[in-house]
């Protein structure tokens, strides 16, 4: 009785673990620069590295570990499937029973018949569309002229949370004078925009409808 019980309170445990807010993922916080070497010592010449140095062909565009790039976010998709199927098929069998002989037998012939039908047909459609900016840094600089970027933003509301999250691949070449990239302009992106809170929770629905969804097989 008493494994019994346990049992029923670790799957009530599972259940509600399951039923919980979705949690921000982690590793999206923002890159820092390095920090600064020592000074070396002054050799009486005007230009000192440690006073900092960009190519002139880059300007004051973002090239650097740490440095900020905005993404002008301009996504929209529209995917739409449509599949169906039909089948049928029909068989019959007639026998005559002889009329003579000892397998002879007073009747009408043997007759028998079957047929089968099938008909499905499914039809999904999605469309999304962000539009929006954030703000993020370069995480690692790669010597074929692209670099890694990421960063979230995160804002916090009455009811509830929300962020939005974004890494990938650039090139530094596509970076605008005023530090700006659009979206569609990031290799590998991972955008995620999600959250938690009332109204994220009253758009799903309950953990014990989900749960038997789950094992129906219906």
């Amino acid at each position: 009785m008493h494994q019994t019980i346990s049992r029923s309170a670790a799957l009530a445990g599972a259940l509600l673990l399951g039923a919980c807010a979705t949690e921000k993922p982690a590793g999206f916080a923002a890159t820092l620069p390095p920090p600064p070497a020592a000074p070396a010592a002054a050799n009486g010449a005007i230009f000192q590295p440690a006073n900092g140095f960009a190519p002139y062909h880059a300007g004051m565009r973002a090239h650097s570990v740490g440095d900020i790039v905005t993404v002008a976010l301009i996504e929209r998709t529209v995917t739409s499937k449509s599949a169906s199927s039909k089948t049928s098929r029909d068989g019959g069998l007639a026998v005559a029973p002889p009329a003579t002989g000892p397998f002879s037998f007073s009747g009408s012939d043997l007759n028998s018949s079957a047929s089968s039908s099938f008909n499905g047909k499914g039809d999904a459609a999605q469309a999304s569309s962000l539009q929006g900016s954030i703000s993020v840094t370069i995480a690692e600089v790669r010597p074929n002229g692209t670099a890694l970027i990421r960063g979230e933003k995160v804002m916090n509301f009455s009811q509830g949370d929300e962020w939005i999250q974004l890494t990938g691949i650039i090139r530094l070449a596509d970076i605008g004078p005023d530090n700006t990239i659009a979206s569609g302009r990031i290799a590998d992106a991972r955008l995620s925009y999600a959250g938690k809170g009332a109204v994220q929770k009253s758009s799903r629905q309950g953990w014990l409808l989900d749960f038997f969804n789950t094992i129906s097989p219906f």
